[in-house]
């Protein structure tokens, strides 16, 4: 990809690689509130639907299309089915080291961040890693919160103003999921089944009406 052509916000875009399961799901959400409430651009695959293309390639435009990524590589049990882990998001943390060791001189300039619920489990499962440094929310939303805050904080505008910690951002965030039913109540949507472009446009719209 040539420098010229990289989407304008590649460098306010960050691609979230995480499980997609019930019991993830509250640590999803939380980063994508966090990542807005700092004013950057949340990616998922969930936000992209084109049935004609395979998920491999549109996880490798995600990649190629954010300077900023999250790699949550906690989930490594067994499927209780087939006895088997399921290593999509190790894969895709690999696709993602490849791009910014071989793509183009903007793709070098990418930062990852890794997760895992403890900081030095990855070395039974994924040696090769060894050197990066992973970080450890522990399952905990308020911590996965303050990691991505940390993380992104030095890349901040500086004329933005203050920059809000971890804690309040955690505590807005507890305020915008005691006001989302109702929000969702008033546009029609299920609060129980919402879609990830519908559920930013509720955080982009609340963050809008309750600045810091």
């Amino acid at each position: 990809m040539d420098r010229l052509l990289l989407p304008h916000d590649y460098y306010k875009s960050v691609f979230i690689n995480c499980p997609f399961d019930d019991q993830y799901e509250p640590l999803f959400y939380a980063v994508v509130f966090a990542i807005c409430d700092l004013d950057f651009n949340p990616r998922s695959a969930k936000d992209v639907s084109d049935g004609g293309q395979p998920r491999i390639n549109k996880i490798l435009d995600l990649i190629e299309s954010c300077r900023f990524s999250i790699h949550d590589i906690s989930r490594t049990e067994l499927d209780p089915m087939h006895g088997l882990p399921r290593f999509n998001v190790p894969l895709e943390l690999g696709l993602d080291l490849g791009c910014r060791r071989y793509g183009t001189s903007d793709h070098k300039e990418k930062l990852l961040l890794i997760l895992d619920t403890h900081r030095d489990r990855y070395r039974t499962f994924i040696s090769d890693i060894a050197g990066q440094d992973i970080a450890a929310h522990n399952g905990s939303v308020e911590r996965a919160i303050s990691t991505v805050r940390d993380w992104l904080r030095p890349h901040l505008n500086p004329s933005a103003g203050k920059t809000p910690s971890g804690r309040t951002i955690y505590r807005r965030y507890e305020m915008f999921q005691v006001d989302l039913p109702a929000y969702c109540d008033k546009l029609r949507w299920d609060v129980d089944n919402l879609s990830f472009a519908d559920f930013s446009w509720a955080v982009y719209d609340w963050i809008n009406n309750n600045p810091i």
